[in-house]
């Protein structure tokens, strides 16, 4: 069973209804012990890393996701997911997860971007991983963000995206990815990820 993690960061039906129409099931669930049992683990999110700590540190969420990362439980992280993992956000300057070093950088550092980065948009795949299989070279995305993750260690960037400049759209390390575009509402390339990830075994 695959466990969505609800931490009040909305967008959990699109992924559920994703899910449904590759044919796999899952559970929406706030319970550490639920998502700590789950065969893999989806940490979608829109919003503030403000606020969405605060409230994945109430509900003990926080130890949860960082042990099923000790113990290479895939997870895939979608949007806020993809920067709460980060060390620290430039968002209030907000301490997150730290599951991978690094830290959310905010687009306004760069002048002349239009913010959010809002719309389709393509990736630059850096390395190989198996969430890409069977993905076409000119695939585009669907973003919607002011903000994204910025890894310490190249290694960790998994795929980039240009916008005025090119920031890691994919990050990732052993048994976590994490996509900063919205893979749930990116139409057929965006299902073929989600398909790549529901099958993926980093072991």
């Amino acid at each position: 069973m695959i466990a969505i993690v609800d931490y009040n960061a909305g967008n959990l039906t699109s992924v559920g209804r994703a899910l449904e129409h590759i044919g796999y099931s899952y559970i929406i669930t706030s319970n550490p012990q639920k998502i700590m049992d789950a065969s893999k683990i989806i940490f979608p999110g829109v919003g503030a890393a403000g606020t969405a700590m605060k409230n994945i540190k109430s509900l003990g969420l926080d130890k949860a996701l960082i042990s099923a990362f000790e113990i290479k439980k895939p997870i895939l992280g979608i949007c806020l997911g993809s920067q709460i993992i980060m060390s620290e956000s430039k968002e209030n300057n907000q301490k997150c997860l730290g599951i991978m070093e690094g830290y959310t950088k905010s687009f306004s550092e760069n002048t002349g971007l239009k913010i959010p980065h809002m719309g389709w948009n393509g990736i630059n795949i850096e390395q190989k991983h198996p969430i890409f299989a069977g993905l076409k070279k000119d695939e585009e995305f669907y973003f919607v963000h002011g903000f994204y993750p910025l890894p310490k260690n190249r290694k960790h960037i998994f795929a980039t995206t240009d916008y005025g400049i090119k920031f890691p759209s994919v990050v990732g390390d052993g048994s976590l990815i994490a996509t900063q575009f919205h893979i749930e509402k990116s139409g057929k390339a965006g299902l073929e990820m989600l398909l790549n990830f529901c099958k993926w075994n980093p072991s």
